[in-house]
């Protein structure tokens, strides 16, 4: 190609997969020859502990359309894939975990979709195999994020390289690309792809995992939460009033005696209050948190090494 581009890149985020590792190569590189088109391979190691690394280097010494980025620690999934899609050059950008959850073989279904002239194309997991609480909280992250898609969950997506380029420009730290993605997107769509169950390894995100990247969601792309504090402080204000004209006229009707039982009354309700007052807290703390690490301009990722045929360069 003239312009030095490639027609589909894919980005796989890796964290501790050393088992999956040779599995997913074969069939990521054989799914990709039988397109028929330019391609390359962007290999993540987002902090392994385990050997995954030494396989990468390896995977990217034999073949020259394969690269592999080492980052220096663990820094998260979004993190390493947006280390990724800043290093393809193709006009489609796949990104894809390392799991084998969702098959490599679903690429050419994407990028055919691809084809149609849409910016973002995700997909929607048939018959998923993941525990109850992980399809529990990905529903909920769905409902919370709302917009044209149904699954944010599903890493397997494909990318217009134009979003790609817009994604790239914006430098907050904490962000979800499928849905970042779609504030550049004119046309979306969404395919069903098959998923499978986890064979080897454990799962990455844990139930800590899965509540950060709740909060990442909901502080990132909505001020629902904000306004709902502004709205729970005048009910409370108004239900405050009512509750005060009502003990008065019960004071005025009944006596004294009446008076000690609306006393327990006000100071159960009052402890309600206080809760939820700082749970409204904390929902503001976040708020200000993610502030505060935007304002600091720390990098969102560092890249240790980049791996490619001929030797590694820094």
């Amino acid at each position: 190609m003239t312009d030095g581009r490639l027609d589909v890149s894919v980005v796989v985020p890796v964290f501790n997969e050393e088992a999956n590792l040779d599995e997913l190569h074969r069939r990521l590189t054989a799914t990709l020859a039988g397109l028929g088109r330019p391609y390359e391979i962007i290999y993540v190691d987002d902090g392994s502990a385990d050997g995954s690394l030494a396989k990468l280097e390896a995977f990217a010494q034999a073949d020259p359309r394969v690269t592999a980025i080492e980052l220096n620690r663990n820094y998260g999934q979004h993190a390493a894939v947006f280390a990724g899609m800043a290093a393809t050059r193709g006009k489609v950008v796949v990104t894809l975990d390392a799991d084998l959850q969702n098959p490599p073989e679903e690429i050419p279904l994407l990028v055919a979709k691809m084809d149609e002239g849409y910016d973002v194309v995700g997909t929607r997991r048939k018959n998923r195999q993941d525990p109850l609480f992980r399809k529990i909280a990905s529903r909920l992250i769905n409902r919370v994020a709302g917009g044209s898609m149904t699954d944010y969950g599903c890493m397997l997506r494909a990318y217009r390289r134009e979003v790609v380029d817009q994604i790239g420009q914006c430098r907050e730290i904490s962000s979800f690309i499928p849905l970042l993605a779609t504030l550049f997107a004119k046309k979306v769509t969404e395919i069903d792809v098959e998923h499978a169950e986890r064979a080897r390894g454990a799962t990455k995100y844990g139930l800590r995992k899965l509540i950060s990247l709740q909060f990442d969601l909901v502080t990132g792309f909505s001020f629902l939460p904000l306004r709902l504090m502004t709205y729970f402080g005048g009910l409370v204000a108004a239900g405050a009033f009512g509750l005060g004209i009502y003990i008065l006229v019960m004071r005025i009707l009944r006596g004294d005696a009446w008076t000690q039982a609306g006393v327990f009354t006000l100071f159960a309700v009052l402890f309600f209050m206080v809760g939820l007052l700082f749970g409204c807290l904390g929902v503001l703390g976040e708020y200000v948190g993610r502030i505060y690490g935007e304002v600091r301009q720390r990098p969102r990722y560092v890249i240790r090494r980049t791996l490619r045929q001929g030797g590694p360069t820094p």
